[in-house]
């Protein structure tokens, strides 16, 4: 049974939510200026949008190779660190961006932000570990790791609009100064753990331990050993999670990266590009909140047969889009169907089920490196879909990318397929007194 918790731990717990989940939103303000002012910068230097890849592709490699550094920091010197620094580092570069002239500049500052950048998830996913009994944390996550799509929104909206009128050099100044004031909430509001904060726990061993029947078994000392950390990292279920968000991450940042210009290719202007690309977003995070609920209510914590069953409404969100999209305000709200679908697997493999399945205190080394191995996704889709727009036609471009994010999809349902019958296994192999009820 469950323990009720204190009032000073549950004003604690409002403080380390509020603080990660607008947080990681001053992460995404200091990240996706960029793809907002990708046709505008390209113009400005003379070059093809489809060259504004090579750009993205050095964050995304920085964020890849970041995320390995950071989930093992994170590990060992706790969330509280990797989070002041990170974000710190971010907002200074983003400053200077505003100050940059050149394609070069951009390049080399982009790959700084990158590693900056990537402290943020492992960061925040093991900040609030510590803080949310496991009977509890589907539907709590589900609301807070709405935060990432919260971020997008936020920097879609004011982004654009600074764009608009003040030219791409106040949107990232704009944006930074939105972060700065982000970064001192978390100085103030965020500890790592209940103990940190004079309180007693919260997350009982004994009820998490029962609750999840862990498919990996690894420490749960406050520090460990490199080789701990290693083997976590090399376990085949947390390879199997990382090869699977592979295929969501590639999804959802080549929508995040190229939505706003495909829409303005096809015939919005660069404000309303940018405003109607959050359909996707919105939608994405009704479908992160619809899945946190499902996950505790209906799934009772099997987050892979989820994931699994809306795999195949991000395959029927593509058939939309490719099949439907007669205008680019139809194929924004197409894109609707693509983000809830998406949003919700996006969630919870990235944080709750990082913390199920190897326990609280390797949530922020599993959420590290399951994204590391998810983060090649972004990496590989920056180029290939730039690689597809760099022809005359970017009408043929825009096409052949749908039918490779469909193809993606079907991927990463039979991905989903395959961690189903292997945790099944592993389940039916764990002593009775620990297998999830």
């Amino acid at each position: 049974m469950a323990t009720t918790l204190t009032a000073e731990q549950r004003a604690w717990r409002w403080r380390i939510l509020i603080s990660t989940y607008v947080g990681y939103t001053g992460y995404y303000l200091t990240r996706k200026t960029f793809t907002l002012c990708k046709t505008t910068l390209a113009d400005e230097w003379g070059v093809q949008v489809g060259q504004t890849a090579h750009i993205w592709f050095a964050f995304l490699a920085a964020y890849m190779v970041g995320q390995f550094v950071c989930s093992y920091v994170g590990r060992k010197w706790g969330p509280r660190v990797l989070l002041l620094a990170g974000l710190g580092i971010s907002i200074l570069v983003n400053a200077l961006f505003g100050f940059s002239n050149s394609f070069y500049t951009f390049l080399a500052l982009m790959i700084v932000n990158g590693l900056a950048q990537a402290s943020g998830w492992p960061g925040v996913v093991g900040a609030v570990a510590l803080w949310l009994r496991p009977h509890e944390r589907g539907k709590i996550m589900g609301f807070w790791a709405t935060n990432y799509a919260m971020g997008n929104i936020v920097v879609k909206t004011l982004a654009p609009v600074l764009l608009g009128h003040w030219g791409w050099r106040w949107a990232f100044w704009g944006c930074t100064v939105v972060s700065l004031a982000i970064w001192f909430l978390l100085l103030v509001w965020q500890r790592d753990r209940p103990e940190d904060a004079g309180l007693d726990p919260i997350v009982d061993e004994g009820e998490s331990r029962q609750r999840q029947g862990r498919a990996v078994e690894s420490s749960q000392a406050r520090h460990i050993a490199f080789s701990d950390y290693a083997r976590l990292a090399l376990n085949p279920v947390v390879v199997a999670m990382g090869s699977s968000y592979f295929c969501v991450k590639f999804l959802r940042y080549a929508l995040d990266s190229w939505l706003p210009a495909f829409l303005n290719i096809q015939g919005m202007d660069v404000t309303r590009a940018g405003l109607y690309s959050e359909i996707f977003d919105w939608a994405g995070l009704a479908g992160a909140i619809a899945a946190g609920w499902l996950l505790d209510r209906v799934f009772r914590g099997n987050w892979a047969v989820l994931c699994f069953l809306m795999s195949l409404g991000m395959v029927a969100g593509y058939l939309a889009v490719i099949y439907l999209g007669s205008s680019p305000v139809i194929i924004a709200l197409c894109f609707g169907l693509v983000g809830f679908m998406l949003y919700g697997p996006d969630t919870v493999m990235s944080a709750t089920a990082c913390v199920e399945v190897a326990g609280e205190a390797n949530g922020v080394a599993l959420a590290g490196i399951v994204n590391g191995i998810g983060s090649i996704g972004p990496l590989v889709q920056e180029q290939v879909i730039g690689w597809l727009m760099r022809g005359e036609d970017e009408m043929i471009g825009i096409r052949n990318t749908n039918r490779l994010a469909l193809g993606m999809s079907i991927a990463f349902t039979c991905l989903m397929l395959g961690l189903i019958l292997r945790l099944r296994a592993l389940h039916k192999a764990q002593p009775k007194e620990v297998r999830v009820p």
